[in-house]
This record gives structure tokens, sequence and C-alpha cells, in this order.
């Protein structure tokens, strides 16, 4: 009994201690906004300004006349810089490379997603109301909003960064906030070739299908790493040819200088001004574009997107949610419906056949690895049914004890039908690639 009352007194004593410290911030940070004159705040030095708020800072603490060590005055010096100019207790989080995913589930519960792998953190905010303003403050960045009318947002980060966050009424036990992290340095082919995403020779050919024109189309659930490996194909599109890409949410960073973004936009607090993706693609065909990616496509676009590569927009890039490569077909059909055509089944298919020439699928694997699943390329139509066949699989051995999964990339024996516009385009790839090995 008595070492239950001590055990609950240690966590009083330690909760009122971290009040203490957060009603302190919250004192100190108010100060400081008063002080400050963020009318020219931009104009000042990086160094300088943060020389100037640290003496500012110092003063107020002083006023304070709390006791602290130096290390929780460092601390509580730095926590106030981040709510004064970053995104206040996940700041810490963005500057770590490893975190891919940052999940706010409430207030007082933050998980990241590390290395392929969920865990928790600890840390917080400090009520519903600081969660809030830390949403408003990415998402007002971006020009869109959050609140009763709109409890729900897409936004992006400066370093591109997809945000999303809802809010209640819709979200029952307050604000939820949810971060996919993209990397300061986009990753390169030879990154995700070190991470075994797919081979040497399955990178090869990905390379030259960019190269000479094919309409790719990329599939897996979320988490997969669509928009990544997107991005890492796009380096392989010429310089000298003229790129648009349609977003919900710009996240995209291409290397090309001759790159013109677009991005939709929601509507406003009358309900009137939206632009949707569709209207961008219907836009874009105006804009004498070399080439048109598609960060996602999720709606009616996806009759015009392949209207556009059936009417000689070769070398389109898009990304769409699926659990197969046969499923992403489906989808793209249902999508179609969507745009609110009454075309016949046929219609579509035939559409699509002629459209996309290759479907590269993605998955996470249990052990966090994510890889290229399948490569197939679509040949046609037999009958009511889009002619579609792998060129590479992963096919997986076994599952060590440490939860790796070991397995590996094979070639499924077919040597794929554009291997005719390779040659004609002078790009060879290593003898044997297409060859299955008799093991």
């Amino acid at each position: 009994m008595a070492m239950n009352e001590n055990m609950m007194g240690g966590q009083a004593k330690k909760a009122s201690k971290l009040d203490i410290y957060q009603n302190l911030k919250v004192k100190i940070h108010r100060k400081l906004i008063e002080r400050l004159d963020f009318s020219n705040i931009d104009l000042i030095e990086k160094d300088l300004l943060s020389r100037e708020i640290s003496r500012i800072l110092e003063a107020l603490i002083a006023e304070e006349n709390t006791p602290l060590s130096t290390a929780e005055k460092n601390s509580l010096m730095v926590d106030i810089m981040h709510e004064t100019f970053g995104l206040g207790p996940i700041e810490p989080l963005l500057s770590d490379p490893d975190i891919s995913d940052i999940l706010v589930n409430r207030y007082n519960q933050v998980y990241v997603e590390k290395l392929g792998k969920l865990s928790k953190v600890d840390l917080l905010f400090r009520d519903d109301n600081h969660l809030l303003q830390i949403i408003d403050r990415i998402v007002s960045k971006v020009g869109r909003r959050i609140d009763e009318s709109s409890p729900y947002v897409d936004a992006r980060l400066p370093d591109g960064s997809r945000v999303n966050a809802i809010i209640p009424p819709l979200a029952l036990d307050g604000p939820v906030l949810s971060i996919r992290r993209f990397g300061v340095d986009p990753l390169k082919m030879s990154d995700i070739l070190a991470f075994g995403s797919l081979n040497q020779s399955m990178a090869k050919m990905l390379e030259g299908c960019v190269k000479v024109r094919l309409n790719i189309l990329i599939s897996g659930g979320t988490g997969t790493g669509k928009t990544t490996l997107l991005n890492i194909l796009s380096e392989f599109i010429p310089h000298d040819e003229r790129i648009i890409t349609i977003e919900d949410s710009a996240e995209l960073q291409l290397k090309q200088e001759h790159v013109v973004r677009l991005e939709t936009r929601p509507p406003n607090i009358e309900g009137r001004g939206e632009v949707t993706q569709r209207d961008l693609v219907r836009n874009t065909l105006r804009m004498r574009p070399d080439r048109i990616i598609v960060g996602e496509v999720r709606g009616g676009e996806a009759l015009d997107m392949l209207q556009a590569m059936n009417t000689g927009h070769d070398g389109s890039l898009s990304t769409i949610h699926a659990n197969t490569t046969r499923d992403a077909l489906a989808r793209l059909e249902t999508m179609v419906l969507m745009a609110g055509m009454d075309l016949p089944e046929r219609a579509i298919r035939e559409q699509t056949s002629s459209a996309i020439d290759l479907v590269i699928h993605l998955a996470r694997l249990p052990d966090g690895s994510r890889k290229i699943i399948n490569i197939s390329e679509i040949t046609g139509m037999e009958g009511n049914t889009i002619v579609m066949h792998d060129i590479y699989r992963f096919e997986m051995q076994k599952m060590e004890p440490d939860g790796r999964v070991i397995g590996q990339f094979v070639p499924t024996g077919i040597r794929p039908l554009f291997m005719d516009i390779f040659k004609l385009s002078n790009i060879e790839l290593p003898s044997g690639v297409f060859e299955r090995s008799s093991q």
C-alpha cells in the first residue's frame, strides 16, 4: 500500500513539474511575441536574429525568477524558438533524416515511423488548442484553411513533406496531424538500389523506358514509395523537354529546369473557386507539354489523362493506389466512370490498353522494406480483357528470425515488346537481362 502511494506521489510530482515547465514556456513565449516586431523580422540576418532572441529570452527567464538548471534553461530556449518560428514540439523530429512519418493522434500521443518501424515518442503538445495552432500555422502558409466548416485539409511543408490534418467534430478525440516526410535531398536510383528495392537490371530497364517515352503507371498501397519512385524516374527525362506536373498537394521535386508545377485549389468559405485535378489536366493540354506528370490519379481526371496519352503526349507518369497491377487497371476503369461519361466497358479498356505501356507495383514488406514487386507490360486486348504480363517480379523465399524478408528479383523470361523501341533508340541492355535462371 505504501509502495503504491509512493509511486503515485512520484507520478504526481513529475506531472506537477511538467505543468510548471509548460506554464513557464507559455508565459515567456507570450512575452517574447509582445516584444518582437514581426513586420521587419524577415529583413534581419538569421544569425543576428538568433542572437537577439536569445538575449531577450535570457532576460525574460531571469525576470520569472524560477530556478532552472543550465540544461533546463537551454531546453526551454530551444522549445520557445521552435514555438515561435517552427512547428513547436515536432520541430526536432523534422530534423531527423531517418524519420519518414510523424503521426500525432492526440496532443499527448505522438508516433513516428523510423527505418520502416512505428514507435511512440516521449513528446507532447500542451493541449488541443496548442496542436490546433501548429496545424493552422502549417496550412495557412500554403493558402489553405481548417475550421469547423472545413474540418480536414491536405497541405505541405516547405521541404515538400505531405501533411494531412483533421479536427473535431470529425476527429472525436481532438485534432489529428499526419506528416509524410520527404528528405531535403531527394532519393536517387543509386539509393533505392542500395536499399534493395530493385536490382541493377530493372533499374537500367526503367531508365530506358522513361527515355523512350513509355507511359508508366506506378501502383501500390499507402507508404510504399510510389511518389519517391516517380521522383526518381523523372530524373531520366531529358532536360530539353517541357514538363508539367499536376498534384493535389505539391510534393514532387524535379531536377529539370523547364518544369511547370500546378496544384489544385479547394473551395473557399462560400464553397466556390474549387480547381480540381481534372480542370488542371484539361488546362495542361493547352500549355504545350512534352510530358505530363499527375502526382496521383484519384478521380475523373483519369479519363482526360488517358486521352492525353492517346493523343501524342507520350512519356507521361502517374501513381495510383492499388493492391496489384491488375487492381490498378480496375481502379483506373472506375475512375474513368467517375468523370460522368457513359462509356461502354470495352471502350474504357481499349483506351487504357493503348494508353499505358507499363505498370510498376510497389509493396512494403513485413520487415518495413519497400520493394518493386512487379513490373508488368500491357500488350493489348484479348476479347474484353486487357492483356498484361510480368517482366520482373519479386519472389519471397523465407523470413529470418529477426523479421528480415529474404527473396530475389527474377525475370519471367518474357521479352517485352518495347525492346523494339529500345533498339531504334540505340538503348542497350545487358545480355540475358530477361532470361529466367534455370535454378
